[in-house]
């Protein structure tokens, strides 16, 4: 079993900035694929970002380029997304969540279904 626990969202203007963390439970923590979702309301959970654990490879949704980045500590069993240039559409619940082992290729990163495990969430507001 493995325990995800978010934070870092809040409330934050257009344009500004928030730092989101994900503390894992477990022992192989290196062996994670973890990713980020987000759900706002009357919407389904859709990928923002993912990072695979056999090559490093991160993955990011079209919308979040060049303003989101995903970044993992091994050492300290954490997962973070940097969100820069935010705006009133990123407003969501976001979502921490991991894969034990496995390896996911192109669009199985992408996938809800894919993950094992998922954390409670944090509320991301940005005002416009």
């Amino acid at each position: 079993q493995v325990q995800l626990v978010e934070s870092g969202g809040g409330l934050v203007q257009a344009g500004g900035s928030l730092r989101l963390s994900c503390a894992a439970s477990g022992r192989t923590f290196s062996r994670y694929t973890m990713g980020w979702f987000r759900q706002a309301p009357g919407k389904e959970r859709e990928f923002v970002s993912a990072n695979r654990w056999s090559d490093g490879r991160t993955y990011y949704a079209d919308f979040v380029k060049g303003r989101f980045t995903f970044s993992r500590d091994n050492a300290k069993n954490s997962v973070y997304l940097q969100m820069n240039m935010l705006k009133p559409e990123d407003t969501a619940v976001y979502y921490c969540a991991s894969r034990v082992g496995g390896h996911c290729s192109g669009s199985d990163c992408y996938d809800v279904q894919f993950y094992d495990y998922w954390g409670q969430g944090t509320q991301v507001t940005v005002s416009s």
